[in-house]
């Protein structure tokens, strides 16, 4: 526990805000495009730089991604909020007995929600853990409650690999890898890239699928022991209330708002048309960010039960997404010198140059896991990192799913280092993250030991 204590002290003394990694970040590779690329038009060095950066910012199809990446967590938030979802999550708080099964009964439904959603996850492992440490206190059950915190973020070391994973959701739209890869110089690669990379071939891929069961598996059996160990813990609570709607003094078109018949018909007219527009997808498993975000605004909406419901928790939910919201601007920008300037081309020599078929996804795998703890963001990290990895495995022959998988499975696995992505959960159960690190750290460990094994197995 003494080396967490020193990593949290390093993390609170030397890295800033997300923000500001993001400009330093952006100053960092302009100096670097400046010392280590040559002039590739008439203009000024410099200022050509600066062109490449203002055109990366304004990518209209980056900025299409950011919305659709901000509506994912929204729309989950939304959908915890729900009063069919605080049945669920209340139920389950009753099975609670002691440390250890309270804390497989956060880690294994917060894992499976994330990997259908990584914002409902969040959000859903959050209240759940509160929840739990609510009702061990009004029954004077004695629980860990920093490791029932900690369970209820280890979703966030599952979600990349699952539905709503940025990269594996993107590169199965039409058009997103050749939007991404357009500054590679070698057109030769680049008209090797496919058109698409379905979903049926990353997320549920028979590998992935069983990686993702493994971590599963391994990860409630870890909890369920580490729970035996964890001395119990003197724990008081307030009440965590979920959203309550006013119906007093109701008049007129008002009545729209609060009509369960009209929310219930909106958000099934939504459904019908969402398996009408994508039906062949579903068949071929080929799920992109639009099917998802469409199939949970109608889905929100039916369990929400009127508009007025829906609108209050989009407004609770809508503040999770102001960083993001001005960093992935930021990180196109980085994308847009890095792919003008011809950078992308010689960092992805570089990998090949000391990179093997069977080597190249490890090297991915910690590079991306490395790239997280200062870039926590998997859609900013794979508008940087993703033409690097693509270029990189078309010259060796490495698979693109499996290359895809690789740069997932690392970014999210050290999501139990940097703590970023935990502000949510850390405000929703009053833990501070230095309680949780001693148990997200060894979750990282065996984590990745898994992904690792399965890069170098199938």
């Amino acid at each position: 526990m003494g080396l967490t204590k020193v990593i949290e002290n390093i993390f609170r003394r030397y890295l800033p805000s997300p923000f500001t990694i993001a400009v330093l970040l952006t100053v960092l590779t302009i100096v670097l495009a400046l010392l280590f690329t040559e002039n590739t038009s008439d203009k000024n060095h410099l200022f050509a730089i600066f062109s490449y950066w203002e055109n990366g910012i304004w990518n209209s199809g980056l900025l299409v991604f950011a919305y659709q990446m901000m509506l994912i967590l929204v729309l989950g938030h939304v959908l915890v909020l729900s009063k069919p979802m605080e049945r669920l999550i209340l139920g389950i708080t009753k099975l609670v007995k002691n440390t250890s099964n309270a804390a497989v009964l956060v880690a294994l439904p917060t894992m499976l929600v994330a990997f259908f959603n990584w914002g409902l996850g969040l959000i859903f492992g959050a209240i759940l853990a509160r929840k739990v440490g609510e009702y061990a206190h009004a029954n004077n059950i004695p629980i860990n409650y920093p490791l029932i915190g900690a369970s209820g973020y280890v979703g966030l070391m599952v979600w990349h690999g699952g539905i709503s994973g940025s990269a594996p959701i993107k590169v199965a739209e039409e058009g997103h890898l050749a939007d991404l890869m357009a500054g590679v110089s070698n057109l030769e690669l680049a008209h090797q890239l496919p058109e698409t990379l379905s979903t049926s071939l990353t997320v549920f891929s028979s590998w992935n699928i069983t990686l993702f069961l493994m971590v599963v598996i391994a990860i409630s059996v870890l909890v369920y022991f580490l729970g035996k160990k964890a001395e119990p813990q003197n724990l008081e609570l307030k009440e965590y209330k979920f959203q309550t709607i006013d119906k007093k003094d109701i008049k007129g078109a008002e009545k729209l708002d609060y009509s369960r018949t009209a929310a219930t018909f909106f958000g099934v007219l939504i459904l019908f048309t969402f398996l009408i527009q994508y039906l062949p997808a579903l068949k071929t498993l080929n799920i992109t960010p639009n099917m998802l975000n469409f199939f949970m605004l109608g889905l929100a909406i039916v369990l929400h039960g009127s508009f007025k419901s829906f609108l209050v928790a989009v407004e609770e939910a809508i503040g999770d997404t102001a960083g993001i919201l001005i960093q992935f601007p930021l990180y196109f920008g980085i994308m847009g010198i890095m792919a003008s300037s011809g950078m992308i081309t010689g960092i992805s020599d570089f990998f090949v140059s000391i990179s093997n078929t069977t080597t190249l996804p490890i090297f991915t795998f910690f590079s991306a896991g490395l790239v997280n703890i200062f870039v926590p963001s998997g859609g900013g990290q794979w508008a940087i990192q993703g033409p690097l990895v693509l270029e990189s495995s078309l010259q060796l022959g490495v698979s693109l799913p499996k290359a895809v998988m690789a740069l997932a499975y690392g970014d999210q696995i050290t999501n139990m280092l940097q703590p970023f992505w935990a502000l949510p959960l850390l405000g929703i159960t009053k833990l501070k993250a230095k309680e949780i690190l001693p148990y997200t750290l060894l979750f990282m460990l065996v984590g990745s030991s898994i992904y690792i094994l399965g890069l170098l197995l199938f």
